[in-house]
């Protein structure tokens, strides 16, 4: 899948800027890079590999933007990256084997359940609240699973770290957004390296496509640095209604 119309490159173009865009804000990025893949002719193992190529340059970059100002501390998530990346490889061996399609049926239901969380939770903003899990059992438990997912299916991974950290972790949603783009570029690593080594990834456009979003992910980061909570929570919850709209309709 490496020769492409001027307009289906174009289109792909797009969509990963986009995907960059929306992913360093609230997650969400695979629910808008993979059905473009799939649109053009990619076949699922091949887009989900793909996905891991260029979402390793959304994810990277919308990391590294929010590190430059002190949001999160990479020193210290070492660990539960490594976990993440771990977690995501296990999961994208077992993508090769059995078809992710089967977290299709409730995935839908969990996103709803998120977006009514951070849509009707009262006072939830940038200030840190009490944590319920300590750090070492939340590294240890929430991050591999969730890495998991991200490389058995992905889509909605961000969302779930998202919830983890504010629910769990008692983090503010800036801090909680910019964790998440870290333990996201983990696990594309993770199952980057899979996926490359099984051979799915298509390079050319997977290369294109990191590009755009690298692009989006630098313009997402800022534009939530700058605004926090006030623009984080409502494309939060836009984003996980949407997801969950787009995964029911194509059931």
């Amino acid at each position: 899948m490496e020769d492409l119309t001027l307009t289906l490159t174009v289109l792909l173009f797009a969509a990963a800027f986009l995907a960059g865009f929306v992913d360093s804000i609230a997650g969400g990025g695979g629910l808008i890079a993979l059905p473009a893949m799939l649109l053009v002719g990619f076949s699922p193992v091949e887009a989900l590999g793909t996905n891991k190529l260029q979402g390793l340059f959304g994810s990277g970059s919308a990391t590294v933007a929010y590190a430059r100002k002190g949001h999160v501390d990479l020193k210290t998530q070492i660990g539960p990256a490594v976990l993440a990346a771990a977690g995501s490889a296990i999961g994208a061996m077992l993508a090769t084997l059995i078809p992710g399609e089967l977290f299709r049926a409730f995935l839908p239901f969990l996103l709803i359940v998120i977006a009514l969380y951070f849509g009707i939770k009262p006072n939830m903003g940038d200030i840190d609240r009490a944590r319920r899990l300590s750090p070492f059992l939340f590294g240890l438990m929430i991050v591999p699973m969730v890495g998991f997912y991200d490389g058995l299916f992905g889509p909605g991974a961000g969302s779930f770290y998202m919830l983890a950290f504010v629910a769990l972790a008692g983090f503010g949603l800036l801090k909680a957004t910019a964790h998440t783009k870290l333990l996201n570029f983990a696990s594309n690593i993770g199952g980057f390296a899979v996926f490359a080594f099984v051979g799915v990834i298509s390079w050319k456009i997977g290369l294109m496509m990191g590009a755009a979003q690298f692009a989006g992910a630098q313009v997402g980061s800022r534009l939530a640095m700058k605004n926090g909570a006030k623009i984080i929570k409502p494309l939060l919850v836009i984003t996980c209604v949407a997801l969950a709209a787009k995964l029911l309709l194509d059931q």
